[in-house]
């Protein structure tokens, strides 16, 4: 089965408001206040909790790696506790999924958040069942942009990991298909759209209708 993997922050759906808020939330515990700001900041939010909390401090003058590790575990808490507050999917992306999945390709999700977030996460956007895998940051001992991720996301969804492709808004996510030797799908919508040329995929995705058309030409 030809399998189309998804990115989950940034790519499927807008989630910088909620993880934001939870650095924030460890920031005023440290006496900082909100040091960060959406949309301002989105971009820096879908690169991860640690990066969050690096940038501020460094905004702030404040920057320690020990804070850094001390305070990551506590941001995880605070965005469990508030995971869904802002957090839409893009327009588009359920019906392209539904789309994909009547074409017959196998549907899944590769993310570098913690399976369990994510899990909780499509759970509450009630759209978990729609996808038929979902690897995690800790779900392998690996994670993006190592491509066994990747392969084992199309494994689960019961396809073949040299016949799918990745659909993604990042660097991380050209590197993992790069590193896969699959094609890479950037979206443009994503906080970090306007970088995405540059990284030279093999497509870019302006808006989810055109998914299924491009996963066609891109897995013949």
């Amino acid at each position: 089965m030809r399998t189309v993997i998804f990115d989950l922050d940034g790519t499927l759906a807008d989630t910088s408001g909620d993880l934001l808020a939870a650095a924030n939330a460890c920031f005023r515990q440290m006496g900082l206040g909100d040091v960060l700001t959406h949309p301002q900041d989105a971009g820096i939010a879908l690169r991860g909790g640690r990066m969050m909390l690096g940038y501020g401090l460094r905004r702030t003058n404040q920057f320690n790696e020990a804070t850094v590790d001390e305070f990551y575990p506590l941001l995880l808490e605070a965005y469990r506790g508030a995971i869904d507050h802002h957090t839409a999917l893009y327009p588009g992306a359920m019906a392209a999924v539904e789309a994909l999945k009547a074409a017959g390709f196998g549907v899944g999700i590769c993310t570098n958040k913690p399976e369990a977030l994510a899990d909780q996460l499509l759970r509450s956007l009630g759209v978990r069942d729609a996808f038929a895998s979902l690897v995690g940051a800790d779900t392998l001992p690996v994670r993006k942009p190592d491509p066994e991720p990747l392969f084992e996301a199309a494994r689960r969804a019961g396809g073949d990991p040299a016949r799918t492709l990745l659909v993604g808004d990042s660097d991380t996510d050209r590197n993992t298909s790069a590193n896969a030797g699959v094609p890479s799908v950037l979206v443009t919508f994503g906080p970090a759209g306007g970088d995405m040329q540059a990284l030279r995929p093999e497509a870019l995705l302006d808006c989810y209708e055109d998914l299924p058309e491009i996963a066609e030409r891109l897995i013949a």
